[in-house]
């Protein structure tokens, strides 16, 4: 198993090296330096001077990849590709072109986000899968049938609509908790009760439907036939046999969207005010702070990477034949 898990871990490297040659591609090959320059500068008519100074004091007049005009290891070293990307492979993410320091605001920015997107996939879970094992308990009952029509409802319903009917009714109208903001502590715990139960909400009707198939395609197999055959009710059936065996894609799509409670929701956060990640990201797209959006895209790339590599783990923990490959 351990040389399993090193295997798998090697692989990620050359992966990764990948991710961070095309995020240099992207921004610095497909959109210039000099392209940079002018949509921060946000002028129609801009000079190649202030051009010029606005990469000065950013850091991107540096050839991209091989610097000519140095000597010995500084052709390589005094170029944007190392000053710029290289650092991001050891994790020292710089300064933003707002002058801020990238890794101290992502480990501030990294709890809140976490305090809202951890209790929204734990309790979500909770909910999801209970209903879904309802839903296949009473299969072919009329409380199936109601409950598929009721999942459709939400999935058919934008999470736009849930965030701003439950700022206005709970927040505005009944004044049970704040309509957004954020403190630290136990006293955020009343500014994430609302995003925390909306998000667990929305999730609802695509969560259950997607674990109610995973369960029924479970139910119909010849070992779930063979232990009904021995005696054994339909709940025993479910929580012994068919839950257990299912355990396999319920992790995988557990362990691969864990990448996203670091990076936070992007409209949650926004829309409640909340100092995360996602609110974060979406401040330096608004800003046009293109060193903020590159380091967030190589964290987000390394994240998902690694809710990979923990899916592959989490595989031998379940599955004895991986264990034995």
């Amino acid at each position: 198993m351990i040389s399993y898990i090193i295997r798998r871990f090697l692989y990620a490297i050359p992966l990764l090296i990948a991710v961070n040659i095309l995020t240099f591609t992207l921004f610095f090959v497909v959109n210039s330096p000099d392209d940079m320059a002018r949509m921060q500068l946000g002028q129609k008519h801009v000079t190649q001077q202030a051009v010029q100074n606005w990469k000065q004091q950013h850091g991107y007049d540096k050839p991209l990849l091989w610097n000519t005009d140095a000597q010995g290891s500084d052709h390589f070293t005094q170029t944007i590709f190392y000053s710029k990307s290289v650092g991001l492979m050891l994790f020292r993410f710089g300064i933003s072109d707002s002058g801020r320091n990238i890794g101290a605001d992502i480990q501030e920015r990294a709890m809140p986000s976490l305090a809202l997107a951890l209790p929204t996939l734990l309790i979500g879970l909770i909910v999801n899968i209970s209903a879904a094992l309802l839903m296949v308990l009473f299969q072919r009952h009329v409380f199936e049938k109601i409950g598929i029509v009721l999942c459709v409802m939400l999935m058919s319903i934008s999470s736009l609509f849930y965030i701003i009917s439950g700022q206005f009714f709970i927040a505005k109208i009944l004044k049970l908790v704040p309509i957004s903001g954020y403190d630290y502590g136990f006293a955020a715990i009343k500014f994430l009760i609302l995003p925390v139960l909306i998000g667990v909400f929305t999730g609802i009707g695509s969560g259950v439907r997607w674990y109610q198939t995973l369960f029924l395609e479970e139910a119909e197999k010849d070992y779930v036939r063979t232990a009904r055959a021995k005696g054994l009710t339909e709940t025993q059936t479910l929580f012994r046999h068919v839950l257990p065996n299912a355990m396999i894609p319920i992790l995988t799509g557990v362990v691969v969207i864990l990448p996203l409670l670091f990076m936070g929701s992007l409209i949650m956060e926004s829309f409640f005010g909340i100092p995360g990640l996602g609110s974060y990201t979406i401040d330096a797209i608004s800003s046009q702070d293109f060193a903020i959006v590159r380091a967030m895209v190589f964290l987000g790339s390394v994240l998902y990477i690694l809710g990979l590599l923990l899916t592959d783990i989490s595989y031998t923990l379940v599955d004895p034949r991986v264990r034995l490959t």
